[in-house]
C-alpha cells in the first residue's frame, strides 16, 4: 500500500475489507464500507460550505463525527483543524480568527466556545453535535445545521481529495504553554504511514486499536489515522476513565492502544484491575511525556503485555523515535534502556546539536535534538519568523528538547532546554531528579522546576504527590533520598506536596504554570529539605 494516503485508505478497504468493523463507539459500529460512504457525505456536505484549502474547525472529543469529520474534509480538500476545548471561549475564538475557519462542527457541550467562535467569525458556518448520534440537533444560529441533517445533505459521490502529498490535511494548534499557540500544519506527506512505519506498530490483520487521546492533540488525531491506516478496528472513547478501558479491552479484544503515563498509572490503580481479562492486549504504546522505570516494570508485570515509547512533537507529526518491546526489560542486562526513547523511526535522521554555535555533537554529549524526516511540517501557520526559528540551515527541525545519543543510536531525552535549571553554576535537568524521586515507595509522581533564588540564582524545587494511603515521608526524607541518588547540587531544596499536578490535554506537566504557582509560597530563606503542603492543582 505504498502511496495510499488516509482517505485512499479508507477507499480501497471499503473494497478489501468491506464488512470489517472500521470504528466503535458505545454501542455503534461502522464497518469499513460504511464509514467510506459517510465521509463521502460529509465530504460532499463540506464543498457546498467552503472552498478545497479550507479550514473545518471541530470543538469535539474522541468520537465517531470527529473521525468522519477529519476523513470527509480530507476527501474534500479541505483542512481539518480541531480546536482544545479546555481552553477558555476567548482563547478558543482567538485560535479560530487565526485558523480563519470556514466551518466549525461543535458538540452542544461546548456551544459557549462555539458562540464566542461565532462572534469573532461571523461568516463561520456551525455543524452541531449533540450525544443522540442519529438526531438533528440545532444551535439554533442563522445558517446553523444539525449533524444528521448535515450529512444527510452530501451525497455518496467521492470528490476524490486527497491524493496530493503536499496538500494541507491537518492544523493542529500548540498548547500555549510558552506563549500564543501556533497552528502547525501537516500534510498527507508528513501524517502518511509507509508500510516500514506501521511494521513499528505490530499490527495484524485482526488488529483491534483503542483511542482515547484528545481530537486535538497529535496524539489522538495521528493514532486515528494510523490505527485506520493500517486497517485496524478503532475503539474511541470520548472520556478517559480507567475502569471503562479495561471494560471496553474486554467487550472488543482491544489489541493495541496509545495512552500516556498518567493514564497508564491511573489503569494500575484501579481497584479491580486483576478481575479483568487483559489476555488481548498486546501492545501499549506511550508519550507525550516521560515514563519512569518504576510506573513501567510495574505495567508490563500488571498488564501482561508489551510496551513501546514513542518520542515526538505536533511539529514531527508524531513520533521521530521508538522504544521497541524487546528493548523493555526491567530485570535484564538493558534495563538502563527505559530511561531511553529509542531509536530513529524508518527514515528519520536524529543529531545532537551544540545550543549555542549549532554544531554537530559527539556521540555521549548533551545538546539539542534536531531531526530531518518526511514527517517534519514544513512550518507554522502564517508564522514566517517562527516557521524560520524552527529549522537548522541544514534542514533540521529544532525540538526544543535536549539530549544525547549513545553508540548503539538510542536516543535519552534529558529535558525541555527551556525547563533545564541553573542552581549556584551548575546545569540541573529536572527529569534527572524527577526520576529519583518517584523511586521512593509513597511518592507517586513528581515533577520538579526552577524557583528564582537570591543565593542560587534559582532553587530546585520539588511538587510531589504521594501514593494514596502510604506512610508520608517527611520533605527532609525525600531530600536525603535523592541526595543519595545525585550530585548534591541537584536534590530538592524545597519540596511541596500536592494533591495533583497541573497538566496540558495530552498529560504533560505544566511546568510554566508550577513554577508561577510554586514561586509565591516559598520562605524568603530558602533551605534544604522545606515542605510546604498545597492544594489540588498544586
Amino acid at each position: 500500500m505504498n502511496g495510499l494516503h488516509l482517505p485512499d485508505r479508507i477507499r480501497r478497504y471499503a473494497v478489501d475489507r468491506a464488512d470489517r468493523p472500521a470504528l466503535s463507539f458505545r454501542d455503534s459500529s461502522w464497518t469499513f464500507a460504511e464509514l467510506d460512504r459517510e465521509t463521502n457525505r460529509v465530504a460532499t456536505a463540506l464543498t457546498s460550505l467552503a472552498a478545497p484549502g479550507s479550514r473545518v474547525g471541530a470543538l469535539l472529543r474522541m468520537q465517531p463525527e470527529g473521525a468522519a469529520g477529519f476523513i470527509g474534509a480530507a476527501k474534500a480538500g479541505m483542512v481539518f483543524t480541531p480546536l482544545n476545548w479546555r481552553l477558555p471561549a476567548t482563547e478558543i475564538a482567538d485560535i479560530a480568527v487565526d485558523a480563519e475557519l470556514s466551518v466549525l462542527i461543535a458538540h452542544t457541550d461546548f456551544r459557549e466556545s462555539a458562540d464566542a467562535v461565532r462572534a469573532a467569525l461571523p461568516a463561520v458556518q456551525v455543524v452541531w453535535v449533540d450525544d443522540a448520534h442519529s438526531s438533528d440537533s440545532s444551535g439554533g444560529g442563522t445558517g446553523d445545521a444539525g449533524w444528521a441533517s448535515f450529512v444527510a445533505s452530501g451525497s455518496e459521490d467521492d470528490p476524490g481529495y486527497g491524493t496530493d502529498p503536499d496538500t494541507a490535511v491537518l492544523q493542529l494548534y500548540t498548547s500555549g504553554t510558552t506563549g500564543r499557540p501556533k497552528g502547525v500544519v501537516s500534510t498527507h506527506r508528513n501524517l502518511h504511514n509507509d508500510d516500514a512505519g506501521l511494521r513499528v506498530y505490530r499490527w495484524k490483520d485482526d488488529s483491534v486499536s483503542l483511542d482515547a487521546m484528545p481530537l486535538f492533540h497529535i496524539a489522538g488525531a495521528g493514532w486515528l489515522s494510523s490505527s485506520l491506516s493500517a486497517g485496524a478496528h478503532v475503539v474511541l472513547l470520548d472520556n478517559f476513565d480507567a475502569a471503562e478501558v479495561l471494560g471496553l479491552v474486554e467487550t472488543h479484544g482491544i489489541t493495541h492502544a496509545f495512552l500516556v503515563p498518567s493514564t497508564v498509572r491511573m489503569l494500575l490503580d484501579v481497584p479491580t484491575l486483576e478481575d479483568h481479562d487483559l489476555s488481548s492486549l498486546e501492545v501499549v504504546f506511550y508519550g507525550s511525556s516521560p515514563a519512569t522505570a518504576a510506573l513501567l516494570t510495574e505495567a508490563i508485570t500488571r498488564l501482561g503485555c508489551g510496551f513501546v515509547q514513542r518520542y515526538g512533537m505536533t511539529e514531527t507529526t508524531g513520533s521521530v523515535s521508538a522504544l521497541a518491546v524487546e528493548d523493555h526489560d526491567p530485570s535484564g542486562p538493558r534495563a538502563h534502556l527505559l530511561s531511553s526513547a529509542g531509536r530513529p523511526m524508518p527514515g528519520v535522521e536524529i543529531d545532537i546539536r551544540d545550543v549555542v554555535t549549532g554544531a554537530p555533537l559527539p556521540t555521549g554529549d548533551t545538546g539539542e535534538i534536531v531531526c530531518r524526516s518526511r514527517n517534519n511540517v514544513s512550518g507554522y501557520w502564517k508564522r514566517p519568523t517562527e516557521t524560520a526559528e524552527l529549522f537548522t540551515a541544514d534542514g533540521f527541525l529544532r525540538t526544543g528538547d535536549a539530549g544525547h545519543l549513545d553508540a548503539d543510536g538510542y536516543l535519552y531525552v534529558t529535558d525541555r532546554l527551556k525547563d533545564m535549571i541553573i542552581s549556584g553554576g551548575e546545569n540541573v535537568y529536572p527529569i534527572e531528579v524527577e526520576s529519583a524521586l518517584v523511586e521512593h515507595p509513597a511518592v507517586a509522581e513528581a515533577a520538579v522546576v526552577g524557583i528564582p533564588d537570591a543565593v542560587w540564582g534559582e532553587a530546585v524545587t520539588a511538587a510531589v504527590r504521594l501514593v494514596p494511603g502510604a506512610l508520608a515521608p517527611s520533605a527532609g526524607e525525600l531530600v536525603d533520598f535523592a541526595a543519595s541518588r545525585l550530585a548534591s547540587y541537584k536534590k530538592p531544596r524545597h519540596v511541596h506536596f500536592v494533591d495533583e499536578l497541573p497538566r496540558n490535554a495530552g498529560g504533560k506537566i505544566l511546568k510554566r504554570t508550577l513554577r508561577e504557582q510554586l514561586g509565591g509560597r516559598l520562605p524568603e530563606e530558602p533551605g534544604p529539605g522545606t515542605s510546604h503542603r498545597s492544594g489540588a492543582h498544586a
